[in-house]
């Protein structure tokens, strides 16, 4: 995320809410700033809304981050629950 600009990310998120990469890279920044759940929430959400190779691309970049914060986390239980409701 070093060599992101944080503006220029978050704007791309918020602009297209269904772009799996403007999803996956707002919410890198979100984890490397340390907002675990919002970068849980904007991933399960992003595959609540996208389908096929995307929806699967954004479900793995989601369990790559529940692998980097650990399993025993509180909010990668939270998460993969809510990851579960919506691929099911």
């Amino acid at each position: 995320v070093q060599h992101m600009d944080p503006q220029a990310v978050r704007t791309a998120a918020a602009e297209n809410p269904r772009d799996p990469a403007a999803q996956m890279a707002a919410a890198d920044l979100d984890l490397a700033g340390g907002h675990v759940a919002d970068a849980f929430s904007r991933l399960v959400d992003t595959v609540r809304v996208t389908a096929g190779d995307d929806r699967d691309s954004v479900r793995v970049r989601l369990l790559e981050l529940f692998e980097v914060i650990g399993a025993d986390d509180p909010r990668v239980t939270a998460a993969r629950t809510a990851l579960a409701r919506v691929l099911f």
